[in-house]
């Protein structure tokens, strides 16, 4: 069984340097890895110029993509590999060495298995972000979603969403399936693996996450609108919009609905409805911003509906 390692990167040398030097000391080592930097990154593409990348391993090769966004970046990947599995993460994590090993056994023993992912440990603000959780990437019916990749903890067991810094996808089970080209961001689109994985689990594969499938995440500055802990209303907006074109999509009629009705009145502390904004308001003072975030979420659902009637 071929495997392709797929790491899409943007202005992030030193955090590159760290995820290449990690797949090169895994234990089962990918038969390629496939570097994707924009077009006109010439920091990165200095960098890898200077470290002589090509004769330094002959797995490796660099891809060049136009188009911005992870998006276009995940999908020039798939395009470019050649690998029976890809394997996916982000340039500023760095996988520990048994996760090729591991991907590939699970894929190797489980015929109907269409994709895996794992943990990301995640070092955030001088320390690792703490917790359990034995829920990990459902959506319920009525589109509440759960992440929890990032604190999972258990045995291996079924799911619905993988997360793009972990995860693997056999080809067959990819086909002619690429990362949805409408969702919106000029850096990271929010939620897009979410939707890649509703789609792979649509056809009637297995997605599995395995707590013991682990990379450190270090999470770098985007260089885009999306900045970690700063709201941006036209970041928020990208994500409320993704999310609900995703929802408006995949659930049932019934449940587009309810997920109307819960994402209006409820919601959650990322993205809440005006019950959540005005719990929020009370609790940290913040009326202000929460009604803010409610109201985009209002217009991004709009946007959304439009866009899923097409």
């Amino acid at each position: 069984m071929k495997v392709s390692v797929i790491v899409p990167t943007y202005r992030r040398t030193a955090d590159l340097a760290r995820c290449l030097a990690a797949l090169a000391a895994q234990e089962r080592r990918a038969d390629e890895i496939i570097v994707i930097a924009r077009h006109d990154d010439h920091a990165t593409l200095d960098w890898l110029r200077t470290h002589d990348m090509h004769s330094a391993d002959s797995r490796r090769r660099l891809v060049l993509v136009e188009r911005p966004g992870v998006v276009a970046a995940y999908n020039r990947g798939i395009d470019s590999a050649t690998g029976d599995v890809l394997c996916f993460t982000d340039d500023d994590a760095a996988p520990h060495t048994d996760w090729i090993a591991r991907i590939a056994r699970a894929f190797e023993s489980d015929a109907s298995l269409g994709g895996i992912g794992g943990r990301d440990i995640v070092h955030e603000r001088n320390g690792i972000l703490q917790g359990q959780k034995l829920r990990v990437g459902l959506v319920r019916w009525y589109g509440r979603t759960i992440g929890n990749h990032h604190i999972g903890h258990g045995s291996a067991r079924e799911v619905q969403v993988l997360k793009g810094v972990n995860m693997a996808w056999r080809r067959a089970a990819i086909g002619t399936l690429r990362f949805d080209a409408r969702l919106r961001g000029t850096g990271a689109q929010v939620h897009c693996e979410m939707a890649f994985s509703l789609d792979v689990q649509r056809r009637g594969w297995t997605l599995i996450y395995d707590p013991s499938l682990l990379v450190e995440h270090f999470p770098a500055q985007r260089s885009d609108e999306d900045q970690r802990f700063t709201f941006n209303d036209a970041a928020f907006y990208n994500a409320s919009f993704n999310l609900r074109l995703i929802m408006c999509e995949y659930l049932t009629p019934p449940g587009r609905w309810a997920f109307v009705a819960y994402s209006t009145l409820i919601g959650d502390r990322a993205d809440p409805g005006f019950l959540r904004a005005l719990s929020l308001a009370f609790e940290r003072g913040g009326a202000a911003l929460a009604f803010r975030k409610w109201r985009v979420g209002l217009r991004a659902m709009r946007g959304a509906w439009q866009e899923a009637m097409r």
